[in-house]
């Protein structure tokens, strides 16, 4: 299942939302999103800085990634980011495939 990383920053609505409904309702809301297209939540991490919140999920596919990313945006609490992550394994698959790569300029 494609793993991704995503950060997200909360918007003044989004904060005020964290604030009434604590970390605790807003982990129980994002496993539903994520559940309910078949994914599931390893982590979920607060953080002080660029990214106030730090999640790593499992989705069936990167469509269902992208669906949710979508949902999130337009609700405007929460402006994201995601980073699919590779397995080791995935990266070795990656270095045996020959590719055809002329640099600019070469």
């Amino acid at each position: 299942m494609p793993k991704f990383l995503i950060q997200a920053t909360y918007t003044q609505e989004g904060a005020q939302g964290l604030l009434r409904e604590g970390a605790s309702g807003r982990r129980a809301a994002v496993e539903q999103v994520v559940g309910g297209l078949g994914g599931s939540v390893e982590a979920i991490y607060y953080a002080f800085g660029e990214a106030d919140a730090i999640l790593i999920v499992d989705f069936p596919d990167r469509v269902d990634m992208a669906a949710v990313a979508l949902a999130v945006k337009a609700g405007g609490g929460l402006q994201t980011r995601a980073t699919p992550l590779l397995t080791t394994e995935e990266i070795d698959e990656a270095t045996r495939r020959q590719v055809t790569f002329r640099a600019p300029g070469a």
